[in-house]
């Protein structure tokens, strides 16, 4: 197994974890300022780590 490609799937895995925990915070907000920060930080690094891990999987090569 490539090293590489289960850390593309854990990023992957993670990255959408941190989506859809966003979208659970994006529901229950209530405007509060510490929502709002909880919200964009959860997106964004949800986002980075899902983007990651599907570039990792789709670049490394079956050997």
């Amino acid at each position: 197994m490539n090293v590489k490609r289960i850390f593309g799937a854990l990023l992957t895995i993670l990255g959408i974890g941190g989506l859809i925990y966003a979208a659970i915070v994006f529901i229950n907000v209530s405007g509060g300022a510490r929502d709002i920060k909880t919200l964009v930080i959860f997106s964004i690094l949800g986002l980075i780590f899902f983007i990651a891990g599907i570039g990792l999987i789709r670049t490394t090569k079956d050997e």
